[in-house]
């Protein structure tokens, strides 16, 4: 006989299994027993089933023979409730089963299911509007929720909420829309989570992706020129595929495109390693591990190495920053043949691997160094910047042989191979598996590739050679193109491009028609036996205009000098400053290039050289600059650390 009604359908409602699986484990256990209470009442049997009787079953007052009222008052009896309960109970289970026993209120997908849907809406409507406001209060939400249902339905239309009500449902709709439980930055984020198929790319091999990034560090440092504490930021570059770190910058704020070009180059051109490291942090000089070649030693004798892998970047994904969106950048990527993916605005996850290296630094180096002051105000301690008394250098050191000998030789959770799933890797045995995949990486190897990273000038040559910035630069590369300035020939022929390297501004870099490269000399560049940083010379300019009206760059330098007295050496404090500046690592690592040999003849050294001691404006230097480093406090600090005991021991030898 065919049946007329329609059957089970999708729509009857949820699965015996679904409903139970939103009940609490004791919920679900309680509904259980419940069912068997039922079964026994009805057939005699907990179970439903003679075949599956259990011992003593059936019980005399549940004997099939009985009639359903006598063991309906027997169940009610035993389990102390009414006989109209074990009726209710017994018909929702002959209609629903299992399902039928749950409680109306557990059966409900959430604590929403007796709020108006109005109302609902309403309330997500309000707090969708405070996804970038300060936080409110529940209080305040429901107000505009109750002020905008009378606006919109009328007043008393939509049925209100009991203040215990509509706090549970506000708590309820917070789990949808973070408002009040976790911070509001940390809302914001959740609220920007794209509502699809989360997507991410997908590294095959070393190079492929190369992540650039640059975060404020949580600790503070001296600055080597005014020797003041001041903050310091990190910029990295970080294979995906490998999650090797590639480069690294540690700069006073801001951070510049240079400083970010320098990072990419050192990608290309790994700095060599320390003596005092492991030997088993170095890298081979062209960047194959020593795994996957013949043993460079055993060929070549002892290798010095590198502090990292060397890699032909093909992508590089960065964020909307100035710096990784300037002219200079995008032109030496576009030199080098790398493309520039941005990420998406205010999507941290599309670095998702960079940004979790700065939150391992963080815990593991720069929250153990002095001047620590936490990730964020709350975290603070009373003045962490007492104790900032590592320089930038020093601290960039610090950061890149933790990175070699810690980061890169430990296993990361997030370096998954799915055909070796149970191999840990680390990020050096990844990049050996990486080239085992893809194979050997070829790396440009022209010795004149740093002068590529530099910042890129244009400007026109005088008679008396280029002028940039106030400062003048000649040198014999310039010969043969003096007389293009009062030529017919267009001004933008008559424009060059010239290189410069801000961390050293006493020479410029020329490349000729015949791609050669040529070094250009500042004017007073003979009279330092230092490189000299575009900082520290505007230091020195605002040093000069506080004495003078018009002062020159060869007054200021000299003012400098003698402020520091490098000559006379009788303040410690400002010897340690020239002599931290001098020692400072530039940006990019440029080939040594030769000597004028006319600069270097007694006489021209003699001329060109700035004034004597006795001639220099005299500077009372116990009157100057006072402030926050100050003599005094430097040498107390000095009294109580030692920490600058051996600071000038090598100068000193030397004299």
């Amino acid at each position: 006989m065919i049946a007329e009604d329609r059957g089970p359908a999708a729509d009857d409602g949820d699965l015996v299994s679904v409903v139970l699986a939103r009940l609490t484990k004791e919920e679900r256990k309680d509904v259980l027993e419940r069912a068997e209470h039922v079964r026994e009442t009805l057939t005699g049997y907990r179970s439903g089933s003679e075949e599956l009787a259990r011992p003593g079953e059936p019980r005399p007052e549940y004997a099939p023979g009985l009639s359903l009222g006598k063991r309906y008052a027997a169940k009610a009896s035993e389990l102390g409730v009414t006989v109209r309960s074990v009726e209710r109970w017994a018909r929702a289970f002959l209609e629903s089963g299992e399902v039928g026993l749950v409680p109306k209120k557990a059966q409900a997908e959430g604590g929403l299911s007796h709020a108006d849907p109005r109302w609902v809406e309403v309330a997500e409507e309000v707090l969708g509007e405070y996804e970038e406001e300060s936080r409110p209060s529940i209080k305040l939400v429901l107000e505009r929720v109750e002020a905008r249902l009378e606006e919109r339905f009328g007043p008393k239309v939509v049925p209100l909420p009991k203040r215990t009500a509509g706090y549970r449902w506000m708590h309820e709709l917070d789990r949808r829309h973070p408002t009040f439980r976790l911070s509001t930055k940390r809302n914001r984020e959740i609220a920007a989570r794209p509502a699809g198929v989360y997507g991410k790319l997908r590294p095959t091999r070393p190079g492929e992706y190369v992540l650039m990034d640059t975060t404020r560090l949580d600790v503070f440092a001296f600055d080597p020129v005014t020797l003041k504490w001041v903050q310091a930021e990190l910029t990295v570059a970080m294979d995906w595929y490998t999650r090797c770190i590639t480069g690294i910058r540690v700069t006073p704020v801001s951070t510049k495109a240079v400083d970010a070009a320098a990072v990419l180059f050192q990608t290309y051109r790994p700095r060599p390693v320390p003596e005092n490291w492991p030997k088993e942090a170095a890298w081979p000089d062209h960047g194959i591990p020593r795994g996957v070649l013949v043993d460079a030693e055993a060929v070549h004798g002892p290798v010095t190495g590198a502090v990292g892998p060397a890699l032909a970047a093909e992508t590089v994904i960065v964020d909307h920053g100035k710096i990784y969106l300037s002219a200079h950048l995008t032109s030496v990527c576009r030199r080098m043949g790398m493309s520039i993916q941005p990420a998406r605005l205010r999507t941290g996850r599309d670095k998702g691997p960079l940004e979790r290296f700065f939150r391992t630094a963080r815990e593991d180096v720069l929250q153990l160094l002095p001047g620590y002051k936490g990730p964020d105000i709350h975290s603070r301690g009373l003045n962490p910047e007492k104790d900032a008394f590592f320089f930038l250098h020093e601290l960039e050191a610090i950061i890149r042989e933790w990175v070699a000998c810690v980061y890169h030789r430990r296993p990361h959770s997030g370096l998954v191979d799915p055909h070796l799933p149970s191999v840990d890797l680390s990020p050096a045995a990844m990049f050996e598996h990486g080239l085992a995949r893809a194979g050997y990486i070829e790396v440009p190897r022209d010795p004149d590739l740093a002068y590529e990273f530099l910042d890129v000038t244009m400007r026109t040559v005088q008679h008396y050679g280029v002028e940039i910035k106030g400062r003048r630069y000649d040198g014999p590369g310039l010969d043969g193109l003096r007389d293009m300035a009062g030529s017919d020939i267009s001004l933008s022929q008559r424009r060059l491009e010239f290189f410069a390297d801000p961390d050293d501004v006493t020479r410029v870099y020329f490349r000729d028609a015949e791609r050669k490269w040529h070094t250009l000399r500042w004017e007073h560049a003979p009279s330092l036996q230092m490189p000299l940083s575009e900082e520290a010379l505007q230091f020195a300019r605002r040093l000069a205009a506080k004495q003078y009206t018009y002062p020159n760059d060869r007054l200021a330098v000299a003012l400098l000098l003698e402020r520091w007295n490098l000559g006379l050496g009788n303040s410690l404090v400002e010897r340690r400053m020239a002599l931290r500046l001098s020692r400072e690592q530039a940006a990019v690592d440029l080939p040594k290039d030769e000597v004028s040999e006319a600069d270097v003849l007694p006489s021209v050294a003699r001329v060109l050289s700035l004034p004597e001691q006795s001639s220099a404006p005299a500077i009372e230097t116990g009157e100057a600059e006072q402030g926050d480093d100050d003599a005094d406090g430097l040498e107390e600090l000095d009294e109580e650390l030692d920490f600058y005991a051996t600071a000038l021991k090598d100068v000193d030898d030397d004299e």
